[in-house]
């Protein structure tokens, strides 16, 4: 993405956007305003790992307790045809 944006602070990027007032005007505040925009997205794009992460682990538990609730549902199933076979041959 960096390659995008050309040197930091010194106008437009190579994205074909302008950079806005501050950014066109170039330098020192140029500079922080880019460097402080490129913290924005990092942070935000963190975030987005992070919440993706916490979303895939909370999936992941409810397919474990799913597959744990099914498993305990075919042993009541087995066991009741075990309990009508040992009827059947009384």
């Amino acid at each position: 993405m960096s390659g995008l944006l050309g040197e930091l602070g010194k106008g437009a990027g190579k994205g074909g956007g302008g950079g806005g007032s501050i950014r066109e005007a170039g330098g020192s505040l140029g500079v922080r305003e880019a460097a402080l925009e490129e913290k924005y997205f990092k942070e935000k794009e963190r975030k987005q790992i992070e919440n993706l992460k916490k979303y895939h682990k909370e999936e992941i538990q409810h397919h474990e307790d799913e597959i744990q609730r099914l498993q305990d549902e075919v042993k009541r199933h087995k066991h009741q045809i075990k309990k009508l076979k040992q009827n059947d041959d009384d």
